[in-house]
């Protein structure tokens, strides 16, 4: 199912396909790209099979969100090609298991993919509607040394923050934040 819709990507669901469940495959076992996602657990995949794990911990992490929250593909219309992962969730406090009000934009592409704004894309599209929606803020946080993901916020419009350790089980996390502007 189609989430959003930009000039050049598609934002939908991750489905259970062998094609979607190859590219999770390809993605998170890749340590160019897991280097960057700190201490989560299961991470880098090791076996195609643990594809169908991921998808099935996202799909259970956003069952109570509808549309609004999701880990979802980002597609190319030309091509069909699955670039990468665009996230939108409240985030994890200190304590893991307990979301905060905070909300989290975050994006992991495919190798084969950067450089190219897809991130950018597909993060501002979601951001654009989360901050219409009402909520005051989004959050980026970004491991520290992640230069191109600390651009993209910076891209985004963000302001950095600095380097924060409110979610995540306390990790230091650089924090960037975009704000809803204020009425005229």
């Amino acid at each position: 199912m189609t989430v959003l819709t930009t000039t050049r990507l598609t934002i939908r669901n991750w489905t259970d396909s062998p094609v979607d469940l190859a590219r999770i495959f390809d993605i998170y076992s890749r340590n160019e790209v897991v280097r960057w996602l700190g201490a989560v657990p299961g991470l880098p995949l090791t076996d195609p099979r643990q594809a169908a794990d991921r998808l099935a911990l996202w799909r259970a992490r956003h069952a109570d969100h509808g549309d609004r929250y999701g880990t979802w593909a980002v597609q190319t219309r030309d091509t069909g090609l699955v670039v990468g992962t665009i996230l939108l969730k409240p985030l994890p406090g200190r304590d893991e298991g307990v979301p905060t009000d905070d909300i989290e934009v975050g994006w992991h592409l495919h190798p084969d993919s950067w450089g190219r704004g897809y991130a950018t894309e597909a993060a501002r599209a979601l951001v654009d509607r989360e901050l219409a929606t009402g909520a005051p803020q989004v959050y980026a946080v970004v491991a520290p040394g992640n230069v191109a993901s600390m651009a993209v916020a910076r891209r985004l419009g963000m302001t950095h923050l600095g380097r924060r350790t409110d979610w995540y089980g306390g990790e230091e996390l650089e924090t960037f934040v975009r704000r809803a502007s204020l009425p005229a």
